[in-house]
């Protein structure tokens, strides 16, 4: 017999909000974790695995971002354009200099699912340069990363 009182999120249902995040010296990967379980709507109580029930997530000031230890002259990203000789690789130094937008980018996509519904989810991150957006019309709601940060440190 099936709980008839039991909630599944789906897309018509959910309630979306708009979040806005300061990357000044937040680390990256830190910071990525706790947007993507935003985005996935992991921070909601109506979660639900297989809908897309997360909310929109605008990352300013992109280009302040910290990397801890050598991993901004050790890592690296690459990237191919299909011809025989096509590999382009950059380190993370190199990225942030050319495109700080993609390092996030980077890193909050890499921890959403790899399927068609993780790749919706990621296109509800808006990474911007600096601290002005276009977002100001669906009144954002400042996200305290660095206080959830804090919090999961604490346990």
């Amino acid at each position: 017999m099936i709980n008839k009182t039991t909630f599944m999120a789906n897309a018509q249902n959910a309630d979306r909000k708009w979040y806005v995040v300061d990357a000044t010296d937040l680390p990256l990967g830190r910071l990525s974790a706790v947007v993507a379980s935003v985005l996935r709507g992991k921070n909601k109580p109506t979660f639900t695995l297989h809908a897309d029930a997360g909310d929109f997530v605008i990352v300013i000031n992109a280009e302040k971002v910290k990397l801890t230890g050598k991993k901004w002259s050790d890592k690296l990203y690459h990237r191919h354009s299909l011809y025989p000789g096509g590999l382009k690789t950059m380190t993370a130094a190199e990225m942030l200099a050319k495109f700080p937008e993609r390092l996030v980018e980077h890193a909050v996509k890499g921890m959403l699912p790899k399927t068609t519904l993780g790749r919706a989810q990621g296109m509800k991150l808006k990474v911007i340069v600096g601290p002005d957006h276009k977002y100001a019309a669906q009144q954002p709601e400042v996200l305290d990363v660095a206080a959830i940060i804090a919090k999961k440190g604490a346990k």
